[in-house]
């Protein structure tokens, strides 16, 4: 097994996928809305991938946190709300709130593992700022790490209860990062001391299942290397400070913050203490030239993925009964 997740280039199997990913055997895949058409494509297409691997536990990823952050929605799929929904709930009401946060995951995660989906992208644990990045802020539990950890818990076992794992992100910390991953690598100035409130939530959720590193270098731990290419950071901040003996993915590495050919950045990452790198944009050249570099997945990291793998159950729950549940605590709360 190669210690990368794949993505796919559309709704099927290509033959040239299919005789790729037999031979190289990833770790997982990734979809996209490229890859999404209706439940009965869905549940074929995942059905094919784990036919493929030969492994019911096999790893398949969506990002799927609600608002501008989904790749099922209407008129397939219901619409779910994102972080900052929740943050506003928590002001008014924090109980009523959490208990919002975990109905809409198990939500989620039924829906999900009902088409084959098996894990999350989400929830996201970074403590926002009053200049974080747009890209993030609209996506966040707020700006208090105390908060943020109680909805990120919530979210992570209502994922569980639904059947789908969790992963939480991005690694060490994103709400200080001023720009856009997606297209610039942001550097952050702040001090350790300034830092540790952004490591306090994945501190208190550093049992999750899985985590996603960052594309943002800090000064204050390795001035010359993101978080995703240092093994200062993943050794001496993810592991160590925060405790953190997950699975730990690297964020997507076609992202502009990272430099360098695609085999460069994973072999990188996985040199760094990496267990897994996220290419998600199915380019045939770049995954030759990725598997290529990578030799198989260690024994370290293959039992982090089984551990993962094997945290959740066959999900429980009534799609519409939960929506409606989570619908009627925000209301509660005075959020919706």
């Amino acid at each position: 097994m190669k210690p990368v997740i794949f993505g796919l280039s559309g709704p099927v199997l290509t033959a040239a996928e299919r005789a790729f990913f037999a031979a190289c055997e990833p770790a997982g895949y990734i979809l996209f809305k490229r890859n999404i058409v209706d439940r009965a494509q869905v549940r074929a297409l995942t059905d094919s991938l784990r036919a493929l691997a030969g492994r019911d536990d096999l790893a398949i990823l969506i990002d799927q946190e609600g608002g501008r952050v989904a790749r099922m929605g209407p008129p397939e799929w219901p619409a779910f709300p994102a972080g900052p929904v929740f943050d506003a709930a928590y002001e008014r009401a924090p109980m009523t709130a959490i208990q919002a946060a975990r109905a809409n995951g198990q939500a989620l995660g039924v829906m999900l593992s009902e088409v084959g989906i098996s894990v999350d992208c989400a929830p996201l644990l970074d403590v926002s700022q009053p200049d974080t990045t747009e890209a993030v802020s609209c996506r966040t539990y707020g700006s208090d790490p105390m908060r943020v950890a109680a909805l990120g818990r919530a979210m992570l076992e209502g994922l569980a209860e639904g059947g789908v794992v969790g992963i939480v992100k991005h690694m060490p910390g994103h709400g200080r990062a001023k720009l856009d991953t997606h297209h610039h690598l942001p550097t952050v100035t702040a001090t350790d001391a300034e830092l540790a409130v952004d490591l306090e939530p994945f501190r208190t959720l550093n049992q999750a299942p899985m985590g996603m590193t960052s594309h943002i270098v800090f000064d204050a731990w390795d001035a010359d290397r993101p978080a995703t290419l240092s093994p200062i950071v993943i050794d001496r901040i993810i592991r160590d400070r925060i405790g953190f003996d997950g699975l730990l993915m690297t964020d997507d590495i076609d992202m502009r913050a990272l430099s360098g050919t695609a085999g460069d950045k994973a072999a990188g990452a996985i040199a760094a203490g990496c267990d897994v790198v996220l290419d998600c944009w199915a380019r045939m050249d770049e995954m030759v030239e990725i598997a290529d570099r990578l030799a198989p997945m260690s024994a370290v990291s293959r039992a982090r993925l089984d551990r993962a793998m094997a945290s959740v159950g066959g999900g429980t729950g009534d799609l519409a009964a939960l929506i409606a549940t989570r619908d009627a605590l925000l209301q509660a709360s005075g959020a919706a």
